[in-house]
């Protein structure tokens, strides 16, 4: 049995959840989300909690068991509290900017990049930190990904556009004449 999978996922209040056979719809006060089930588990919602189980022991169902907790747990956290990354941008001359639903982002090159964020997901800047936030987690982390991807941190001096709590490994350059 899946150690992650047996766990029951709680329910909060002013959430709302609805199994259907094609997918579980999720909904909450910071909007609704879908995630689709498998064919070889069965939902259930019982007494404020949601349990998954397996229909079948094949590798497929055990394989899928945790991972459908996961995901249905994190649809519930993402409509409640919502998900968020933050970026850093460092280096001189180095700027982001939020215009609306768009990210412009002055990092080095001829021109600036822009970026649109999609709907539902929303940017914040205050300084040089970029925060990203959405209901899902997924879309959150790879808009967050695609942004840190325009000027990846390099190694010799930091430059560049990384995550909050993300360590760059420095390397010492050349070494001086001899």
């Amino acid at each position: 049995m899946s150690r992650i999978g047996k766990l029951p996922i709680a329910i909060p209040s002013g959430v709302e959840v609805k199994v259907g056979t094609e997918a579980v719809e999720v909904k909450g006060p910071k909007g609704v989300l879908v995630t689709p089930t498998h064919t070889e588990l069965n939902y259930a919602v019982e007494d404020g909690h949601v349990v998954i189980t397996r229909a079948t022991e094949t590798r497929t169902a055990r394989a899928q068991h945790g991972l459908r907790r996961t995901l249905l747990a994190n649809c519930i956290q993402g409509v409640t509290k919502g998900f968020s990354k933050t970026l850093e941008v460092i280096g001189v001359g180095y700027k982001v900017a939020v215009k609306g639903n768009l990210v412009e982002l002055a990092v080095g090159f001829s021109h600036p990049v822009i970026m649109e964020m999609p709907e539902g997901v929303e940017a914040k800047v205050e300084g040089q930190k970029l925060t990203i936030s959405g209901t899902s987690k997924e879309v959150v982390g790879e808009i967050a990904a695609r942004i840190r991807r325009v000027r990846k941190p390099e190694p010799y001096k930091g430059k560049g556009i990384k995550y909050d709590n993300e360590q760059i490994r420095r390397k010492a350059g050349k070494s001086g004449g001899k």
